[in-house]
């Protein structure tokens, strides 16, 4: 019989009349439809253009970034290189889903096999966990910057960042594997996911089979993968805050703090909206804010995270310069 979150899934996709029919016998769903963002003709062109903008700029961003970072030499410290890899990061895992989102705007229905549903699900956690791990692995690495600047480059050798990075790769692996095995063994009594991309607890309304198992690893895996890195970062910012304090110089002060301010933005707004996402009540409304509560760390963080790092980097801006200057001599002649 279907679980509790199924039924009251059923009652929103049959109040719409252009909903499917739910199917309710216990053949195998061999494909899904993803409802979308939402329903109302009037905002699909609006939200096409503007979820296509945000899309093209971090696209440009975040491949700009990583050119920029892997061609020059000057940026190869490790602060940069957990850069690059965050970048390499929104920039594949925002295509996991985007097209998809969409060709909802464009098409009254967006469907997707079950194996592209289970494919989407495996990449996108593994890269939505493993940037939680370089998140940690940056504040680390601000910590030694500000609180140990003479060890920094014995503490952040390239063979401690390589690790670091290998960690929230492979964390990010494992957490995906855990996830979608369990998702594997599920049988579906219904194909319209009420999102717009192949989501755990949307998934988990959809079954027929006992979803138990599921969710004890989903509080198990994702409550590690917020509350490790989340208690990770506040106790290398409560080490970072004291130093700066101890600072005497005011513009000392500022320069520490700077360095530090665009991290703790893009940390609250994706540990943030990730946590009211995946812990909070599953009840119709709640679901319904967590569907936009997602966008911030689906497209406005991989988005914004190529400019609060980057444009307010003089590192990077001079970087940027010289590149188009070399650009710029090389089309004059």
């Amino acid at each position: 019989m279907p679980t509790e979150g199924f039924d009251e899934d059923c009652w929103f996709l049959n109040r719409s009349p252009k909903r499917r029919i739910v199917v309710r016998n216990d053949s195998l769903v061999t494909e899904f439809l993803l409802a979308g963002l939402t329903d109302r003709p009037e905002l699909q062109q609006p939200l096409l253009f503007l979820f296509l903008m945000m899309y093209i700029v971090t696209m440009v961003g975040n491949l700009g970034l990583v050119t920029l970072i892997g061609l020059n030499s000057h940026l190869h410290t490790p602060m940069y290189y957990f850069l690059f890899n965050l970048s390499l990061i929104d920039l594949c895992y925002s295509s996991v889903f985007t097209p998809k989102m969409l060709m909802k705007f464009v098409s009254r229905e967006n469907i997707i096999s079950y194996v592209g549903c289970m494919t989407q699900l495996f990449f996108f956690l593994l890269f939505v966990i493993s940037e939680c791990y370089m998140l940690t692995s940056m504040a680390y690495d601000r910590y030694v910057a500000i609180c140990n600047p003479l060890l920094c480059k014995v503490t952040m050798s390239h063979q401690v960042c390589s690790s670091l990075a290998i960690a929230a790769y492979t964390m990010g692996f494992g957490g995906a594997s855990a996830h979608t095995g369990c998702m594997l063994r599920l049988t579906f009594c219904s194909d319209v996911i009420n999102h717009y991309l192949c989501d755990i607890l949307r998934l988990l309304q959809l079954s027929c089979s006992s979803t138990y198992v599921n969710e004890v690893v989903v509080l198990i895996v994702v409550g590690i993968n917020i509350t490790v890195p989340s208690f990770t970062i506040l106790i290398s910012y409560v080490f970072i805050l004291a130093s700066i304090l101890h600072i005497k110089s005011a513009q000392g002060r500022s320069k520490a703090f700077s360095t530090c301010s665009s991290h703790i933005i893009a940390i609250c707004l994706f540990f943030g909206s990730a946590a009211f996402m995946y812990l909070k009540c599953s009840s119709p409304g709640s679901m319904d804010l967590g569907k936009i509560s997602s966008v911030f760390y689906t497209n406005v963080v991989p988005m914004l995270n190529p400019l609060i790092y980057s444009l307010r980097n003089k590192d990077v801006r001079i970087a940027l310069r010289k590149v188009l200057i070399k650009i710029q001599r090389r089309s004059m002649f």
